[in-house]
C-alpha cells in the first residue's frame, strides 16, 4: 500500500503526454514572458504596495518587495529547470508527482487551488476598489456601498468571521465573470488580449515612477524603518517581514507561465527565459513603485485599496495622471485575473487526467481546445470568494498557500538531482545545494510571520483536501489502478 501511495509517475509517461496533448501550441517566450508579467504586475503594485506599507512595513515596503523578490528568485530558477523537465501542464503539481509521489502530488495541488483561485477572487476586490474610484471621477454613484463590499471580515482575534453589513462586492464577481469568459474562448485569445494589457499597465507604471520621482518629499521616507508598536508585525523588522510574506502573492505571475507548458510551443526552452525574465521585470518595477509612493505621501495615509491613485490625487501637478492610472489599474487587474483563471483551469486539468478529480475537470472544448468545465468551475469559485471576503484575508491566504508550494519545488530540484541524475536537463540550477535550499528556507521564513489565523485556515484547508485525497483520489487514481 505505501509503495502505491508513494508511486511516482515515469518521465517518460510525461513526455508522452506532452506530446499527445490536445492543448494548442502558441505562445511563444515574450508571450510567456508576458503572462509572467500579466498575472504579476497587478495587486501587488496597485494595491499591497499602499496597504501593506501603512500597516506594516512603512517606508521599508522596499525592504519587503526585495525580500519577497530574492525568494522568488531562488524558487524561480528551480522552477525553471522543473519546467524545462516536465513541460506539462499542472506546475508544481505535476514537478511533485514526477519526485515526490501521488500523495505529495495531491497535497500540493490542493493547495494550488487555494493559491490560483483566491488569488483571482483576491485580485477582483482590488479590481472593485479601482471601479469604484473611477466612477467617482465621472461622478458616478449609482452602486451603494453595500454591493460594492465584501460582507464577511476577520474579527480582530484573526481567528473568526464577523459580518460587516455588505451585501455582496458585484464588481468583483462582474470582472472574475468576464476575465473567465475571455480564458474559456482560448488560450491565443486570451494571451493576445493579456499582451496588450500588460504593455498599457507597464506603460502607465513607468509613468508614475518617471513624473512621481519630481514630487517626492523625501522626509516621507523619515523614518524608513518605522519603530515597531510592541506587537509582531507592527512595523520595524518584523513589520518588513510580515509585508513581504503578504505581497510574496503578488509574484505568482511566474508560477502561472509554467502552467501553461502544454501550450508552449518551445517549452525547454522558452519556459525558463519566460519564468526569468518576467521575474526580473516585476521585482524592479514594484521596487521602484513602493519608494516612489511611500515619497509622494505619508505612508499612513496610503491605507486605501487604490493607493496609486490616492498618492497621485494628493498633488496637483500629478492628477492628471491619476485619470490614466485608474483605467490602466482596471485593465491590468483584469489581466491578473485571467493568468490566474487559465493557470488554476489546467492544474485542475492535470490532477482529474491522474484520475484525482473527476473527469469533467479533463475535458477539452472541441472548438476551443481549452479546458472548459475546470474554466467554469474556477471562474465560479474565484467570484464567489471576491464577492463575499475581504483582501487582506484572501491575501494572506493565497501567500501561505503560495509558499508552501514553492518549498516543495525547491527541495524536489534538489533531491531529483540525486534520484533521477540521467533525466535531461536543458535547464539546470546553478549551484543546486545552495539555490534550492536557499529557496525552501527563505519561503519557509517567510510562512512562519503569517498570523495563527492564517495557519489554522491552512490546516483546516488541507485536512479537507487529505479528505477528499483518501475518499475520492485514491481510489479513481490512474496511477494506482495501473498497478494493480
Amino acid at each position: 500500500m505505501l509503495d502505491k501511495l508513494l508511486a511516482t509517475k515515469s518521465f517518460a509517461a510525461l513526455e508522452s503526454e506532452h506530446r499527445n496533448s490536445q492543448l494548442k501550441r502558441a505562445l511563444g517566450p515574450w508571450q510567456l514572458t508576458m503572462l509572467g508579467v500579466g498575472g504579476t504586475i497587478g495587486t501587488g503594485i496597485f494595491v499591497l504596495t499602499g496597504l501593506e506599507a501603512a500597516q506594516h512595513a512603512g517606508p521599508a515596503i522596499v525592504l519587503s518587495f526585495v525580500i519577497a523578490g530574492l525568494a522568488c528568485m531562488f524558487a524561480g530558477v528551480c522552477y525553471a529547470e522543473f519546467a524545462s523537465m516536465t513541460p506539462l501542464a499542472g506546475s508544481a503539481y505535476t514537478y511533485s508527482y514526477a519526485t515526490l509521489g501521488e500523495g505529495a502530488a495531491w497535497f500540493i495541488g490542493w493547495n494550488l487551488l487555494l493559491e490560483y483561485m483566491f488569488a483571482a477572487g483576491t485580485v477582483a476586490v482590488g479590481w472593485s476598489r479601482y471601479f469604484v474610484k473611477f466612477l467617482e471621477q465621472y461622478d458616478i454613484n449609482f452602486l451603494p456601498p453595500a454591493l460594492t463590499a465584501a460582507p464577511l471580515a476577520a474579527a480582530s482575534d484573526g481567528l473568526s468571521l464577523v459580518q460587516t453589513g455588505a451585501v455582496i462586492n458585484l464588481p468583483a464577481v462582474f470582472v472574475a465573470a468576464l476575465a473567465g469568459a475571455i480564458c474559456y474562448t482560448g488560450i491565443r485569445k486570451s494571451a493576445i488580449v493579456n499582451t496588450l494589457v500588460v504593455a498599457l499597465k507597464v506603460a502607465v507604471i513607468i509613468a508614475v515612477i518617471g513624473f512621481g520621482a519630481f514630487y517626492i518629499n523625501t522626509a516621507n521616507w523619515h523614518p524608513f524603518v518605522p519603530e515597531n508598536t510592541g506587537t509582531w508585525g507592527n512595523y520595524g523588522w518584523s513589520g518588513i517581514v510580515r509585508a513581504a510574506s503578504v505581497i510574496f502573492f503578488a509574484y505568482i505571475g511566474f508560477d502561472a507561465v509554467s502552467t501553461a507548458a502544454q501550450e508552449a510551443r518551445n517549452p525547454q526552452k522558452d519556459l525558463p527565459f519566460g519564468i526569468l525574465m518576467g521575474l526580473a521585470i516585476c521585482t524592479l518595477l514594484y521596487i521602484l513603485m513602493a519608494a516612489v509612493l511611500t515619497g509622494l505621501l505619508p505612508y499612513a495615509k496610503l491605507m486605501d485599496a487604490a493607493p496609486v491613485a490616492v498618492a497621485l490625487e494628493a498633488h496637483a501637478g500629478l492628477k492628471w495622471l491619476a485619470a490614466f492610472v485608474v483605467p490602466a489599474a482596471l485593465l491590468g487587474l483584469t489581466s491578473v485575473i485571467l493568468v490566474m483563471i487559465l493557470a488554476q483551469a489546467r492544474i485542475l486539468l492535470a490532477m482529474a487526467r491522474d484520475g484525482l478529480l473527476p473527469a469533467a475537470f479533463a475535458r477539452v472544448h472541441g472548438r476551443f481546445r481549452t479546458p472548459a468545465f475546470a474554466t467554469m468551475f474556477t471562474t465560479v469559485i474565484a467570484a464567489l470568494v471576491g464577492g463575499l471576503f475581504p483582501i487582506g484575508l484572501l491575501a494572506e491566504l493565497v501567500s501561505i498557500g503560495t509558499l508552501l508550494a514553492f518549498v516543495v519545488v525547491s527541495a524536489s530540484v534538489l533531491v531529483l538531482r540525486y534520484t533521477r541524475p540521467e533525466i535531461p536537463r536543458p535547464f539546470k540550477v546553478p549551484l543546486p545545494w545552495f539555490t534550492c535550499l536557499a529557496g525552501a528556507g527563505s519561503c519557509l521564513y517567510l510562512m512562519a510571520s503569517l498570523p495563527l489565523g492564517t495557519w489554522l485556515r491552512l490546516v483546516i484547508w488541507s485536512l479537507l483536501g487529505i479528505a477528499l485525497y483518501f475518499g475520492y483520489g485514491m481510489r479513481h487514481s490512474l496511477l494506482r489502478r495501473s498497478s494493480l
